[in-house]
């Protein structure tokens, strides 16, 4: 079934308008017809089966038949992930694999040897907005994943530690000094927190650790710093979510 993207604000009572982008889309690429069936869902986790309506130029409407399931649920794990800032493309994969892997919210983090610097930073939001409608219509969420403007590692630490936002179920993922992933207790929410790709400096570790935050290191290969954060999502999934 093809899938669409529309935000909550474009649907009117039985009818939903979509974007000139999403638009384009079903006129252009997929070269989809007036009468013919698709599915939008609106990002806050409802999905619609319609019927196209009218096909215009900038925009498209399609009347609701009915609701339906997303194609894939929800995890029950409430996972937020936190990365520190990659080069290049890198951080794009993480964000995609992120909402793949059913990631609740991603932080985009500035680290000590986080080596790169955003000058623009509601252009590079808008963009990986973009990745992750893109990401959620692939992997059959309904459900956006949320992202941030990238964030100071310090503030994001004692965000995280204060009890207004939870202060618990904090872990860090560091190369040295940190106890086995078996300690990690069972919970339905987490925030973790991976490095970049020079490692922690040791301030940070130690500022995380004394904010209530469990250094974990994991056995096996090193990783190169976006296959950690993939593997991370992976393996709390596994462990207290869906990914089973």
């Amino acid at each position: 079934m093809r899938r669409f993207y529309a935000e909550p604000e474009n649907f009117t009572g039985q009818t939903i308008t979509l974007s000139n982008e999403e638009s384009r889309h079903l006129r252009d690429v997929l070269r989809l017809r007036e009468g013919e069936n698709a599915q939008v869902f609106d990002g806050k986790g409802k999905e619609f089966l319609c019927r196209i309506e009218e096909i215009v130029k900038k925009e498209s409407v399609l009347k609701i038949i009915r609701e339906v399931a997303p194609i894939a649920p929800e995890s029950d794990l409430n996972l937020t992930l936190s990365v520190a800032l990659l080069k290049g493309e890198k951080f794009d994969l993480v964000v995609q694999k992120a909402v793949e892997l059913g990631v609740t919210k991603l932080v985009p983090l500035e680290t000590k040897r986080a080596d790169v610097k955003i000058k623009e930073k509601e252009k590079k939001l808008e963009r990986w907005r973009k990745i992750i409608i893109d990401a959620t219509k692939q992997s059959g969420r309904a459900k956006l994943m949320q992202i941030e403007i990238p964030l100071g590692f310090e503030e994001f630490i004692k965000n995280s530690a204060s009890r207004r936002l939870g202060g618990k179920n904090l872990i860090l993922f560091a190369e040295r000094n940190g106890e086995a992933f078996s300690t990690v207790k069972p919970n339905k929410k987490f925030t973790a927190i991976i490095g970049a790709e020079g490692g922690w400096d040791d301030a940070e570790i130690e500022l995380a650790r004394a904010n209530n935050f469990q250094i974990i290191t994991l056995k096996g290969r090193i990783l190169r710093a976006e296959t950690a954060a993939v593997s991370v999502a992976a393996i709390l999934q596994h462990r207290f979510g869906d990914l089973i």
